[in-house]
């Protein structure tokens, strides 16, 4: 996959549907990858209601849903639709994980 391609956006690295981007997994899983400017503020949009999200921070630190957020910590939501992020340090690296809350 071209790293370029989440530079201020996220970049879909893992879905459960074999026609999307990255790598099929036989699971209700979309995972993420983004690289982030400071001060640059992105919206996720939920792919499937009734999942969460766990978000990672890989490099940096961001405000996530008005929580700040640093380097190596980890931030889990649910019962959303969406997700607000803002990098806060320059090259912000984030891995987000979409995952079912029920089984």
């Amino acid at each position: 996959m071209d790293k370029t391609q989440r530079h201020n956006t996220f970049q879909q690295i893992i879905s459960p549907n074999a026609d999307d981007e990255g790598v099929w997994i036989h699971q209700d899983a979309w995972f993420h990858l983004g690289t982030f400017d400071q001060g640059k503020e992105v919206n996720y949009q939920i792919r499937k209601k009734g999942n969460g999200v766990y978000a990672f921070i890989i490099k940096g630190s961001a405000e996530i849903e008005g929580q700040k957020v640093e380097e190596r910590d980890g931030f889990g939501v649910w019962d959303i639709k969406d997700l607000n992020i803002k990098a806060i340090q320059e090259n912000t690296e984030i891995l987000l994980m979409e995952v079912p809350m029920t089984m």
